[in-house]
């Protein structure tokens, strides 16, 4: 009918027509013959602005106009009418400018408007133009959709490979083959055209991101990932739906970090491999804060997380997330969930929104929950570190394997000695157990982190040592206790009669057990009984530090305590004193102790 309609006659395509590439398979199928095609130079440059937003219509438009020049036999002569465009015109191409030039242009040439466009065919013909309206062959449902059952994940469509699919559960599936034959070009083209025409009708529908060879799209449930040349060798279609909603009641969660979640942490990491449950596990943190109250927004590229409608989701803002972070912070929400943090601006973005004062909640590919934390190291400034995250928590096979708290100290770092190599560092230490496993620290000019080994069992060397140094302080003490501190330095335990003759007037004693042994050693009872509580008085006279105590203490050991931590144990003089030289190690402490005005107890 159309071949009739205009032969020998100009024909003005609109850009609906183009994109869809439905006149060159009008001129394959023989319905276009001997006809001008007139191609307003708007459309070529909306097509072109399409393009340059790195949008997959713009080069499909434009590869269209390509092909119907190579039509030349078939009587087909391709022209362009009119002006460019100005950039206004350009900005207001979604309120209709566009297509009022394009109607303008089939008015002034005399031709008929081609359009898929049924709003712009029912204004044309309002307006007295000649026009056909090529009614789009649509679907009324996904076609993707029958690869997938109640149980499956994702399905994988490769041109020339068997159609594949993931059942199962997050860290606990299954990839299948789901039928005998190959998938070709054809196939895929129409799974990809049915999805791209599904999402610009529905409502509930996005394409995320489309780049010349690329598509992203959310429909529904779904996340579609349409792949082909020149981005993939071939044609290849991903889809994945999530089959699960957890709540965080479902997950091997202790109270203790429970108590943390809803009280404390408020810079959280959620780290796993890829199909592990991380985005699952966001999902069900999501909904767990929303459900105290709490005002929750996601950012994410593209949109995936399944949450409940009280819970906005952003994305990129203008192709940037930082620029979505910024508008985020009008919002004040008291939780974000990041998904995915993964590029240098995310990274960024994610610090600058936590030391904000916005709880945040980060998805991470880590395989281990340490890489979570390196990944911070470099892209945020060291010492910042703590203070944008204070909990990791590793998800494998669907569940809770391994939390890690952060903290800062300024200490020495295990496995070095010199007191003059402290530097603030970064200890990561085992949620629930408390153990200390990592240190992150400066060393030279690098940010490195070092693995904390703790063994279960003494060096061989320290093996030796503690039974020389028994054999020492057995003339003070029957059984003595030993505990290194560090190579050089040890804890002895004696009973609590036996401390005075260790450590002996003024010292002396203790000073030259040190000097054989080659150690410094601190004395405490095995048993602090703590006794009564008396009153003393506390002073310096030239190299020492006095306790003066009443004459009936004369001869009981007394306990001294500082802040409630005991502090040592020494017997009372006949004139009811107890006396430390200053420059003693435990004369020192007590004199910063004083001048920071501590509490100072004692008890007999």
């Amino acid at each position: 009918m159309e071949n009739n309609r205009t032969r020998g006659k100009k024909i003005v395509p609109d850009t609906s027509i183009l994109i869809d590439r439905k006149l060159s398979e009008m001129v394959d199928e023989g319905e276009l013959r001997d006809v001008e095609i007139v191609i307003p130079e708007a459309v070529v440059d909306e097509l072109q602005a399409q393009a340059n937003r790195g949008r997959e219509i713009g080069f499909e438009g434009l590869d269209e106009i390509k092909k119907l020049r190579s039509f030349q036999e078939e009587g087909i002569v391709v022209s362009h009418t009119g002006r460019r465009p100005t950039e206004e015109e350009i900005k207001l191409a979604s309120k209709g400018r566009i297509d009022a030039l394009i109607k303008d242009h089939v008015e002034e040439e005399n031709a008929v408007l081609y359009t898929e466009d049924y709003v712009q065919s029912q204004v044309a013909e309002a307006e007295g133009l000649d026009v056909v309206y090529i009614e789009q062959e649509e679907e009324d449902k996904l076609l993707i959709e029958d690869y997938f059952d109640e149980k499956t994940m994702s399905v994988h469509l490769i041109e020339g490979c068997r159609p594949r699919v993931k059942r199962g559960s997050p860290g606990n599936f299954q990839l299948e083959e789901v039928s005998d034959r190959e998938l070709d070009k054809d196939e895929l083209e129409k799974l990809s055209g049915n999805i791209l025409d599904l999402t610009r009708k529905d409502d509930n529908a996005e394409v995320e991101m489309s780049k010349k060879g690329l598509d992203i799209v959310q429909y529904e449930d779904y996340r579609i990932v349409i792949a082909r040349p020149p981005f993939s060798l071939k044609r290849e279609i991903t889809a994945v739906r999530p089959i699960v909603k957890l709540t965080l009641e479902d997950y091997s969660i202790s109270e203790k970090l429970e108590k943390r979640l809803k009280e404390k942490a408020e810079g959280i990491l959620i780290a796993g491999s890829p199909g592990s449950g991380k985005t699952t596990f966001a999902q069900s943190l999501a909904e767990f804060y929303s459900s105290k109250g709490k005002i929750v927004k996601t950012l994410e590229s593209p949109r995936d997380l399944n949450v409940s409608k009280e819970i906005t989701q952003y994305t990129e803002l203008e192709g940037r997330m930082d620029n979505a972070a910024d508008a985020l912070l009008l919002v004040r929400p008291d939780y974000t969930i990041y998904d995915e943090v993964r590029k240098g601006y995310d990274f960024s973005t994610f610090a600058d929104l936590r030391l904000a004062g916005t709880g945040m909640v980060g998805v991470v590919h880590a395989s281990d929950p340490i890489d979570a934390v390196q990944r911070f190291v470099g892209r945020t400034e060291l010492g910042m570190i703590p203070h944008v995250l204070d909990t990791i928590i590793h998800i494998d096979s669907g569940d809770i394997t391994k939390v890690y708290s952060l903290s800062m100290k300024v200490k020495v770092p295990s496995g070095m000695q010199e007191k003059d190599l402290a530097r603030p560092v970064i200890e990561i230490r085992d949620f629930e157990t408390k153990e200390l496993e990592y240190e992150i620290y400066t060393y030279g000019e690098e940010n490195i982190v070092v693995p904390v080994q703790e063994p279960d069992d003494e060096k061989s060397v320290q093996k030796l040592a503690k039974s020389r140094i028994v054999e020492e302080l057995k003339r003070f003490d029957s059984n003595p206790g030993v505990e290194f501190l560090s190579d050089d330095r040890i804890v002895v335990r004696v009973d609590n009669d036996n401390i005075a003759r260790l450590i002996g007037r003024d010292g002396k004693t203790i000073d030259k057990v040190e000097e054989k042994l080659g150690v410094k050693i601190d004395v405490e009872p095995k048993t602090k009984t703590t006794g009564q509580k008396v009153n003393f008085d506390i002073g310096e006279t030239g190299a020492y530090v006095v306790f003066s105590f009443k004459e009936d203490c004369s001869g009981q050991n007394a306990n001294i305590y500082i802040d409630k931590e005991y502090f040592f144990t020494a017997t009372v003089g006949k004139s009811g004193e107890i006396k430390l030289t200053k420059d003693s190690e435990l004369g020192s402490q007590l004199v910063r102790a004083i001048a920071n005005k501590k509490n100072i107890e004692a008890y007999v």
